[in-house]
């Protein structure tokens, strides 16, 4: 098990092989991950405690979605998404496959923009 720091939170990365990937996402207050997405990876969350607000698609056309603790989404290959806390902490509970490096980001509050 690791810890990774982020200047959102923290990821715990709970298990890591070839056919998978099990983490713990620690979303801060007020903050949020990259408007991004991946073109091999694929991922399912489910919202262990807070409110996740989950924007899904492209700008202008951007659905945000709401997820209470225990409700899941799937994130398929080349989805557009951002994960976001608003005025409490979130925790979610992501599976993956194994392709941790696999990230376009496409928004950023932190400058962390691909080229």
């Amino acid at each position: 098990m690791r810890i990774v720091t982020k200047p959102w939170g923290h990821e715990t990365i709970w298990a890591e092989c070839d056919s998978y990937v099990g983490k713990l996402l620690h979303i801060n207050p007020d903050c949020r991950l990259s408007r991004q997405y991946h073109k091999i990876k694929e991922e399912t969350i489910m919202v262990q405690s807070g409110l996740l607000r989950l924007e899904v698609g492209r700008e202008p056309n951007v659905v945000t979605y709401f997820l209470k603790p225990g409700e899941t989404y799937h994130v398929l290959p080349l989805t557009v998404h951002r994960f976001c806390a608003d005025k409490d902490p979130v925790v979610l509970i992501e599976v993956s496959t194994p392709h941790l490096d696999d990230v376009v980001r496409i928004s950023d509050d932190y400058k962390r923009l691909d080229p």
